[in-house]
């Protein structure tokens, strides 16, 4: 029964710590810039929200409980052997700080070889991932067989790393073993040293030895433990470094909420996302609520960039970015986008009902201005077709879905969050003559009273700007 209640409670402790360290990186994850998941792999990151963070359910199953089970012992057993023979006892222990030596010089080997490990599992779930989401690409280009390939050499040095981990962990054993099996012979020669003197029974001697095996089977556990320890420490390390990482934006002391009009102001705004290369230079000018602002230039002038400062995504290194005449840094982050509604050129449908996804910008809204918001935007009557009409469960990224439907989607998204700014990032660049058609239709009545800003190549999109910003190289 004892042993029934501490597999439960160790169980539930476990998985208890580890959802709660996966759930707190999850939202610091949700926290951080764009810039920093940019320079990350989603299965990196994935990795160590859900493989990584289990290191706190090893910790607690396979390094705590045992090394209080082994400690109780250990004491049990020392306590027993003292009053039996106190000098032979000192000899017996005096072998924990070779277990110490070892337990270091190993240690630090057996985390190298983890963090090789974990590093290995990384790549070769990215490529997973990277080759499923391009199956189109790697079909039509008839390369099955190079992924496969890759995937094998991965899998290879994987295993490779694994055999590693596992000679290393053998040598530490036997090291372990080499140790107390000197001390145990010691030990022997003294008791009979003892014995030869009357100073000891010869039964008094194997009493202590038997308990001297008992002695060591909690040190030797309890090595083990430290050894694995450097292992579990890899991903504690991971999960560590992402949660000691600080938001680039966050609300400042003097944040408050604010409703805005939509009066917005760009002010001498300079931005890199690398250090020492600006992507936008000095940029100024301004938007007066309900005006439509039309961004045009090259590929890699800047609009999409102008858009996300706005929405502080990133904040500028110098000059100033104000709504209403209140700089949006003085503005809390949640209430600033709670008050942007942006429609990208590549919109992202969650693999949730219709219904879900046109509500993601505003949870409580009720069936009814669902489906008002799906008129408004020219979707209603294509959700009707599907075949549980609101209630139809979209594929991954809206995958049983036409571009037109999808971008669609996203603008009843922006009708029902009724927003009174409004950011159009390319929306129209995928779509064909006729839905194109549907889609300026809705848009046109989305733009009415709102400020809005149009990124966008073709003409079409921009045709009732009240002004046009002309972009060249960040200028």
């Amino acid at each position: 029964i004892a042993g029934v209640f501490n597999s439960s409670a160790s169980v539930r402790f476990g998985q208890r710590a580890t959802y709660d360290l996966g759930a707190d990186l999850f939202l610091h994850l949700q926290k951080l810039s764009l810039l920093f998941h940019r320079r990350r792999s989603v299965s990196d990151l994935m990795s160590r929200v859900t493989a990584d963070s289990y290191c706190v359910q090893t910790l607690v199953n396979a390094a705590l409980i045992p090394i209080l089970q082994s400690l109780i012992m250990l004491a049990t057993m020392f306590l027993i052997m003292w009053r039996l023979e106190p000098t032979m006892t000192l000899l017996s222990v005096a072998v924990a700080p070779l277990l110490l030596l070892s337990i270091r010089l190993f240690g630090k080997r057996m985390k190298g070889l983890g963090r090789e490990r974990r590093e290995l599992e990384v790549r070769m779930s990215s490529l997973v991932q990277q080759s499923l989401s391009a199956v189109p690409a790697v079909q039509a280009y008839g390369r099955e067989a190079l992924e496969h390939a890759r995937f094998r050499k991965y899998a290879d040095e994987t295993v490779e790393a694994y055999v590693r981990t596992n000679r290393a962990q053998m040598f530490f054993k036997l090291a372990v073993g080499l140790v107390t099996s000197v001390a145990t012979a010691a030990a022997m020669y003294l008791g009979g040293l003892y014995v030869l003197q009357g100073r000891i029974s010869v039964g008094t001697v194997l009493v202590f030895l038997s308990y001297l095996k008992s002695l060591y089977e909690p040190m030797n556990a309890m090595a083990q433990v430290a050894s694995s320890l450097q292992t579990i420490s890899v991903g504690s390390d991971r999960v560590m470094e992402v949660l000691d990482t600080a938001p680039d934006v966050k609300d400042s002391p003097d944040a408050e909420h604010a409703q805005l009009r939509g009066h917005v102001c760009f002010e001498k705004v300079t931005f890199g996302y690398d250090s020492g290369r600006s992507a936008l230079r000095d940029i100024s000018f301004e938007a007066d609520p309900g005006e439509v602002v039309a961004f045009v230039g090259p590929t890699g002038a800047g609009k999409t960039t102008l858009a996300s400062l706005l929405v502080r995504f990133f904040d500028p290194w110098s000059g100033t970015i104000s709504i209403d005449g209140r700089d949006v840094r003085q503005i809390l982050v949640r209430s600033l986008r709670e008050q942007i509604a942006i429609v990208l050129q590549e919109p992202f449908i969650f693999a949730t009902s219709v219904a879900e996804n046109i509500a993601y910008g505003k949870p409580d809204a009720t069936r009814e201005e669902i489906v008002a918001a799906a008129v408004e935007a020219n979707a209603d009557e294509f959700i009707r077709n599907l075949a549980q009409r609101y209630d139809t469960v979209v594929g991954e990224r809206g995958g049983t879905l036409s571009g037109g439907e999808k971008q669609r989607l996203s603008i009843a998204r922006a009708f029902l969050k009724d927003a009174p700014i409004l950011i159009l990032d390319e929306p129209t660049s995928s779509l064909d003559a006729r839905t194109e058609s549907l889609f300026l239709e809705a848009l046109d009545r989305l733009m009415k009273g709102r400020t809005t800003f149009i990124i966008a190549h073709r003409l079409s999109t921009i045709r009732n700007a009240d002004r046009i910003i002309v972009l060249e190289k960040g200028s």
